[in-house]
Parts: structure tokens; sequence; C-alpha cells
């Protein structure tokens, strides 16, 4: 039994909201499922900002307030975004509009290309699970909108900003993996900086 309902169009936050669990999501556009440790591959340079990176975020940590989504964006998750920039190159785009279909659409957090994708959407009110599907919903969108690329795995992270969890989607499978490890900023971001690079190289 399908969860969303064919006749009906949807947005990546409507679908969050009506609280599906990420398999069950996954089912209903034809990917298998499965839960795993992603054993990511890290990026192996050196990163000349990490230790600066990590600095900045301690010292302002006692001074902030993240109760609001939009405090955690700034203090926690633009830092890393654009530091990962930095390391990459890659173009960023901010509340980025996609349509791959009228089930799938809406705004992508942050989106950013270079060779190849990644995906990073925060979790509204710090709900990582259903943040998960909605990050899921975001790879399939990503994966049919992008038909005419030759890319295979799409790689997307779901964050608190405290947070971080990561997916993949591998389009020769049909499969989304969703990675039960996770990574918190600050104490382990330069594990996660690395994973971010690497995704993007």
């Amino acid at each position: 039994m399908k969860t969303l309902n064919p006749e009906q169009s949807y947005t990546f936050g409507k679908i969050f909201d009506l609280k599906i669990e990420p398999k069950d999501l996954a089912n209903d556009f034809g990917y298998r499922f499965a839960r795993t440790k992603l054993n990511l591959p890290q990026y192996q340079g050196y990163l000349d900002r990490i230790d600066q990176l990590q600095e900045r975020i301690e010292e302002i940590l006692p001074y902030a307030s993240l109760s609001s989504e939009a405090a955690r964006r700034e203090i926690l998750i633009s830092p890393v975004i654009f530091d990962l920039v930095h390391y990459t190159q890659a173009e960023i785009f901010i509340e980025y509009p996609i349509k791959a279909n009228e089930q799938l659409q809406g705004n992508l957090d942050y989106y950013l290309e270079s060779a190849t994708r990644l995906l990073v959407v925060e979790a509204k009110r710090e709900d990582l699970d259903y943040g998960m599907t909605q990050l899921l919903a975001e790879l399939i969108a990503l994966e049919q909108w992008q038909q005419d690329k030759e890319q295979t795995d799409f790689v997307g992270a779901v964050t608190t900003g405290k947070i971080w969890e990561f997916a993949k989607l591998n389009r020769e499978k049909q499969q989304i993996e969703q990675g039960w490890e996770s990574y918190r900023v600050p104490e382990d971001i330069d594990p996660l900086m690395r994973i971010l690079v690497q995704a993007l190289l």
C-alpha cells in the first residue's frame, strides 16, 4: 500500500509533516531500503581551516541560544557549509527549488554541485528521524531530476546543527542506505568535514 496518494501533490516539507518512515517512502518510489554502517570515505588531504572552524564554533556556543532553526543554521550549519565550499570550490545553492514530479518537489536547503552532488538539509524541530524521510525524498527527486548525468551515487546529510547523519542513494541498484552513524558538532568536526569534502571530489 502506498504511503503517498498518487493523485495528490506533495512538497518535501509536507512529506516531513506526514511522519512517514524512511523505509516506507523508499518503497513507495521503488527503492530497496537498508539501515547500515555507511563507512563513507573521508578526504585524506590537509584541511587548512579545520582547527579554526572548531575553535570559532566552540567560542560562540556559550553565548548563543540554539532554540530556533535560524540560530542553528547561522551558528552551526552555515560555517561548516562555507568551509566546505572553500575546500572544494563547489557551487552552493541555498533554498534551491527543484521539481521532479508532483510528489517530489520543493526547496533544497543547501545544494552543492561539483563533479558529483551533495545535498544537506536541516531537520525541523530537531527531528532527525522524519528529517531523514525528507532527505530521502530529496535524494530521490535529485536522482530523477539528474537523469542525464552519469552519477550513480547520491549522498545527502540531515542535520540538527549539533548532529549530522547521512544517507546514500545508488541509482544502478535502486537502493537507499540510511547510515546509523552520527557526527556531533563541534566534537566530530574533523571526520564530518572529511566526509563532506570527499563527497564532492
